[in-house]
């Protein structure tokens, strides 16, 4: 079933909105990802209210991450032999019902920060079986021509919730207490499930050619060893996600220690990074095919690197706002142009297992959030914040060299390029 779009949207990455699979997986992306921000961001803080140790916080991002670097292979395995829509169904049922314990161990005051870090690894867990199969989707509900502005408005739906988390989080907190939060987590997670489950699940199972899944996994990485162009990005992918992301785990330090507030800067930190990420997601849907990935991707990431740099030395809340505003931008596009240029290139068959390898790039975060909490806590937040900054620059333009001579600087996945990338 297929509506419309005004004339000026035509053309554009919003035309993915004609398919009526699409517009159902987006409506359960938007509660997910509201659900999945404001966990992340609220986990941290309740962390942060149970101790003082900034080893605590990375251990918060480490226990949630580590499982996908564990497990997220294996979820690519079963998300190319099973229905992939009935798996993600299981995974966000299994997130409403723990977010909602969150919240009832909140409430009852028996949360200690134990509970926090097994429910950061059962999360984690169900994201390393969740994302291989909910990526994997895509190419199935919209053909291949709308898969870049498919990507795109997913996008925007992750940086709308990046805005949405921040206006809610304070309020919410100040009027029922981060059990609210939680509570209102939880209830985003249960709309998930109701709209997935209109959604039919034909066209989400693909016929395994492996007899067993450990053979599955072996072909998965066989056929991205034959894959430069995958490779390269996703290798770029992985060290950013290792040395970039000490924002997101000293965020609620530097709100404390560096600009002195409270739950409140805290929150206007989270919206202006929500705003910058919006933004640059609407400018990438409106350019739409003339995007161009390669270069897109080396901006980006020598974006992020030098806005740590400059987050790491300011001591004004409201510049601090705008750099982490201009930032989240630079995350948002970065995340984007990776996602397009691996789901462009990679065939159905191995769709499932190379998205899997390819979330290696946000489970290397638990490796860069354990690190750079131990450097926080071992010299000062600042300093963590300039390493992990000048080394995301740094492998930036090394391993991005090696991408562009693969890719080139083209506007768009030339059909050329596909072909070069074929077993």
């Amino acid at each position: 079933m297929r509506f419309e779009l005004p004339s000026l949207l035509r053309g554009t990455s919003y035309s993915a909105f004609k398919f009526r699979e699409y517009r159902l997986f987006w409506i359960a992306a938007a509660f997910s990802n509201i659900g999945m921000w404001s966990l992340v961001w609220g986990r941290l803080w309740l962390m942060r209210t149970l101790t003082e140790s900034e080893l605590t916080l990375g251990l918060v991002a480490t226990a949630n991450l580590a499982p996908v670097l564990l497990f997220s292979m294996w979820g690519g395995v079963l998300a190319d032999r099973f229905n992939r829509l009935k798996i993600v169904r299981f995974t966000r049922l299994m997130f409403a019902f723990a977010t909602l314990g969150t919240g009832v161990l909140i409430q009852s005051g028996l949360v200690q920060p134990w509970h926090v870090l097994v429910i950061a690894s059962l999360t984690g867990t169900l994201l390393a079986f969740d994302i291989p199969s909910r990526s994997a989707m895509v190419a199935s509900i919209v053909p291949k021509e709308h898969i870049a502005g498919a990507i795109s408005l997913y996008s925007i739906v992750f940086g709308s919730a990046a805005i949405v988390g921040p206006v809610l989080f304070t309020p919410l907190v100040g009027a029922w207490g981060l059990e609210g939060l939680f509570y209102i987590i939880g209830a985003s997670y249960v709309l998930t499930v109701v709209t997935l489950l209109m959604m039919t699940t034909e066209g989400h199972k693909v016929e395994a050619t492996s007899k067993t899944a450990l053979e599955g996994l072996i072909q998965g990485f066989k056929y991205l060893r034959e894959q430069k162009t995958i490779a390269s990005v996703i290798l770029l992918g992985i060290t950013l996600g290792i040395f970039g992301s000490s924002f997101e785990t000293l965020l609620p330090v530097f709100t404390e220690e560096i600009f002195f507030g409270g739950e409140g800067a805290y929150g206007q930190l989270l919206l202006g990074t929500g705003i910058g990420g919006l933004t640059a997601t609407t400018v990438i849907t409106l350019i739409g095919r003339r995007v161009r990935p390669a270069l897109y991707l080396m901006i980006s990431g020598v974006g992020v690197g030098a806005m740590q740099l400059l987050f790491a030395r300011v001591d004004v809340l409201n510049i601090a706002i705008l750099v982490a505003g201009v930032l989240g931008g630079f995350k948002v596009v970065l995340g984007t142009m990776n996602t397009t240029v691996v789901q462009t290139l990679v065939e159905e068959e191995f769709r499932g297992r190379v998205m899997s390898i390819n979330q290696l790039t946000w489970g290397a975060s638990a490796l860069g959030g354990l690190l750079m909490g131990y450097l926080a806590q071992r010299f000062d937040a600042p300093t963590a914040m300039t390493l992990g900054g000048s080394v995301a620059i740094a492998a930036t333009l090394l391993v991005g060299n090696r991408l562009l001579l693969t890719f080139g600087l083209g506007t768009k996945l030339a059909p050329e390029t596909e072909k070069s990338v074929q077993p």
